[in-house]
This record gives structure tokens, sequence and C-alpha cells, in this order.
């Protein structure tokens, strides 16, 4: 049995989100580093908000470093978006594979995310919403991003395969 978490004070409630998913802009701040390089830092992303999951970001390929990233091989679909592909960022000898992915032609719904880019966080030295630390979300095949002021239970923890 799922126990919603009831949302406090300037918290969300990842139970209010919808589904089918929504996209909408955000202007916070979304950082991405690894190995001490700022792979990614923008006010223009983009987050999907899901029921169940802690939002995606997706940020746009001017504010990302893309010398840092390769193209890795093998896609995956997402029923709402679309084919995706992944990248590994490379710095220096330091290789974290498949862990950005983007949508090149994404449905109608979501055209705006064409070319933008979503990181894992777990992967990453750290990955910020407004300088605020992230946590990945859990169970390691999502990627959305959980912040303090997100409230669950989150899809990916023991028992929610099912949800």
């Amino acid at each position: 049995m799922i126990h919603r978490i009831p949302p406090g004070p300037g918290q969300e409630s990842v139970w209010d989100y919808p589904r089918p998913p929504k996209l909408e802009r955000t202007a916070k701040r979304l950082e991405v580093i690894f190995e001490g390089v700022r792979i990614a830092d923008t006010h223009r992303g983009y987050r999907v908000l899901e029921t169940s999951h802690p939002p995606v970001y997706y940020l746009p390929p001017d504010d990302i470093a893309t010398e840092y990233l390769r193209e890795a091989g093998g896609g995956s679909y997402c029923e709402w978006k679309g084919r995706a592909r992944y990248w590994d960022v490379v710095v220096g000898e330091a290789v974290a594979d498949r862990v950005a992915w983007s949508y090149p032609d994404p449905t109608p719904r979501f055209a705006s995310l064409k070319d933008h880019l979503a990181f894992y966080a777990g992967p990453m030295d750290e990955c910020r919403v407004e300088g605020e630390p992230v946590t990945p979300q859990p169970g390691g095949f999502y990627g959305g991003w959980v912040t303090a002021d997100l409230v669950g239970p989150f899809k990916g923890i023991p028992g929610s395969r099912g949800w």
C-alpha cells in the first residue's frame, strides 16, 4: 500500500504530478559537475513531472560543455517522449558511461526537449538545483533529482515496480 506523504509549506508531493507527464520550464539554476569540471550550468531548463517521480531536468545544449560529451551506443524508447539517445561524460581519463540522454526527435507534446540533455545524478560528483545538491532518484533506472522541497514516496524504492 502506497502512503502519500503530505507536503509541508513550500514542498511538492510527487503524487500530485500528472500522468501522462507534463513539461514545464524552470528558471532555477541547474548544475552538473563531474571530475571537478562544470559540465552544465543553466537557468533555462525544463522539468518533466510525472506521478510518483521526482522531476527529471533537461538542460539546453548551449549551456552544456559538449566537449565533455561522447555519444554512447544504444538507445531507449519512452512512450511519452519518443526515442532517446545516450551520452557518456568524459573528463581526461575519467569516463561515466551512458549517464546522459536526449531526444533528437521528441514527440510533439515534448518538442521543446529537442536535443536537451538529462543527467543521472548518481555518477556525477554533484548535480544541483538552486545550489542544493540533489539525491538521485532511488533504484538506478530513473533519472529524477530529489531535493528537499519534494516528498514521496518516490518510484524506484523497493516494492515500487508495480506502481
